[in-house]
């Protein structure tokens, strides 16, 4: 079974119909909202195809200026996609804010989320 590892906020409507399709779900943590297994603890042996959430959930709370994402760390050093959610109106200033890490990730609007992975793991 392909998994999805999603951050807190994500659609549980998405969810389930990710579920129903054959994709399992693997709620993850940031590492302040608690939310499920931290991020940067995953391992190969977790079998995470791809991690879905919204870019705030990667924003420590005491962001000034560019991002550095080392919330994903672990995603980056084991080869698994990150996907982002953030509308599509707003993936110029999102990609400014990340700089160089804009190409550690895929920003996908919230609408089409549960096409794009789909399509990414089906």
């Amino acid at each position: 079974m392909r998994i999805v590892g999603y951050l807190e906020g994500t659609d549980p409507a998405v969810l389930t119909k990710l579920y129903m399709k054959g994709i399992g779900t693997l709620p993850l943590g940031n590492g302040w909202d608690n939310h499920g297994k931290y991020v940067n603890h995953l391992t190969p042996a977790d079998d995470v195809d791809a991690v879905v959430g919204y870019l705030h959930k990667i924003i420590p709370p005491a962001f000034e200026g560019k991002l550095n994402i080392d919330t994903l760390f672990a995603c980056t050093a084991h080869g698994i996609p990150v996907y982002l959610m953030v509308p599509r109106e707003l993936h110029g200033k999102a990609r400014d804010w990340l700089g160089e890490d804009a190409a550690k990730v895929s920003l996908v609007d919230p609408d089409e989320v549960y096409d794009t992975l789909v399509g990414k793991l089906c």
